[in-house]
């Protein structure tokens, strides 16, 4: 998933890094996390865009969802391992752009957009 997310925003040409959160700083559902966080020079630091979790099956407790049961063998319940990712945070990704992007004469559009740009 992460690597789904990290060739977005290769593509936007957004400058981001990927960090690995310690596990004092998860919250009880995920296992293990993933951030992808963007330049944004008008603050001068890295805030997160993406955030990627291996949740184990905490969710699918939650959700019953199941695999493997039978009617024999419902003493038995596997829960699947779920994952969560978000690709596209809008406002953020639009802040990260018009920040990575601005110029004196305004804001530069990325080349990977322009084909959803209407023409002047």
């Amino acid at each position: 998933m992460i690597e789904i997310a990290e060739s977005f925003y290769k593509d936007l040409g957004i400058p981001y890094h990927i960090v690995c959160i310690v596990s004092g700083a998860l919250n009880h559902a995920a296992a293990k996390k993933l951030d992808l966080e963007a330049w944004f020079p008008g603050s001068g630091a890295h805030r997160e865009l993406v955030s990627c979790s291996n949740c184990l099956d905490y969710q699918a407790r939650r959700l019953k969802v199941r695999y493997g049961q039978t009617k024999k063998m419902m003493e038995k319940v596997d829960y699947v391992h779920m994952l969560n990712a978000t690709m596209c945070a809008t406002t953020r990704v639009i802040c990260a752009i018009l920040e990575n992007y601005q110029t004196d004469e305004g804001i530069l559009i990325p080349d990977v957009l322009k084909p959803f740009m209407p023409e002047r």
